[in-house]
């Protein structure tokens, strides 16, 4: 099939999806979603998109197939250390001037990134006072994040980046083993609100002093990752942060004078108190 067919293909498909379940992949990149469709048409023995769009329109377990092939979920708790190391030395200093605190994970996958804030911000003497949103448009994803359940052979992974992002103790203090998985402690999960939110389509819901959406952009077009930026900074107060993924960046956004980098390597950055240049103060 020529790659306009396909293209045509892919459009009507997200388009379906959008109107029949209000999930809208229509601003997402090109590349990623044909690559995952195709995984999902050979999953369920679809010779064409226009079978598998059929399919998604009538049977609860395609749409749930396609949704979750769409929202890529993958995670790990403390991923990119470095990143939470910078949070730790050079925002946590920050975030201790204001007496309540809220923190946004944009993105959040089944939790492992909202947890390692929650334990960063715990370690620091902060936690009592922080509310994290975590939020997902995939509802199995936020489901396993709710129950703050993981494998236990992915501890010792998680082990190693909480200590080279700085741990104070070790991750075992804010887990319990049982059998073959951890159970994260209440004291975590009481601080995080797990909520369905679209970048696509949804508004700012609160004033936050960081917002940390990491390993996400990339899967959006220039046009999304414009409207995304927007939201970050609207949900932002004067001076707060913003924390993206390795591979992410708002130098090419609309939205670029809004911000100062302030860990450029680790892609933190923060809000400045007025606009256009001169910093934050």
């Amino acid at each position: 099939m020529a790659a306009q067919e396909i293209d045509i293909e892919v459009g009507l498909i997200l388009e379906a999806i959008y109107q029949r379940y209000h999930y809208d992949f229509r601003d997402y990149a090109a590349s990623s979603l044909r690559r995952r469709l195709k995984s999902t048409m050979q999953r369920f023995a679809c010779e064409t998109l226009s079978q598998l769009q059929g399919r998604l329109l009538r049977e609860p377990d395609v749409i749930r197939a396609v949704l979750a092939d769409l929202t890529v979920q993958v995670s790990e708790m403390f991923r990119d250390p470095e990143y939470f190391l910078a949070l730790r030395e050079q925002v946590v200093p920050v975030l201790r001037t204001y007496p309540s605190l809220k923190l946004w994970v944009a993105g959040c996958s089944s939790g492992e990134e909202a947890y390692s804030l929650a334990i960063l911000m715990k370690e620091e003497g902060l936690l009592e006072r922080t509310l994290i949103y975590a939020t997902d448009i995939n509802q199995e994803a936020l489901a396993q994040a709710q129950a703050g359940v993981y494998r236990i052979d992915l501890v010792p992974g998680f082990s190693e980046n909480y200590r080279l992002a700085g741990g104070k103790g070790s991750l075992s203090d804010h887990y319990t083993a049982a059998y073959d998985h951890v159970l994260l402690d209440k004291s975590l999960k009481d601080r995080i609100v797990f909520s369905d939110h679209s970048l696509s389509t949804d508004s700012v819901f609160a004033e936050v002093q960081l917002v940390s959406c990491r390993n996400v952009l990339i899967y959006f077009n220039r046009a999304l990752q414009d409207r995304a930026f927007g939201l970050f900074s609207d949900a932002l107060c004067r001076g707060g942060f913003l924390g993206l993924g390795a591979r992410e960046t708002i130098r090419f956004s609309s939205h670029v004078d809004d911000f100062v980098e302030i860990a450029p390597r680790e892609r933190v950055y923060r809000k400045r108190s007025a606009a256009g240049p001169g910093g934050a103060d």
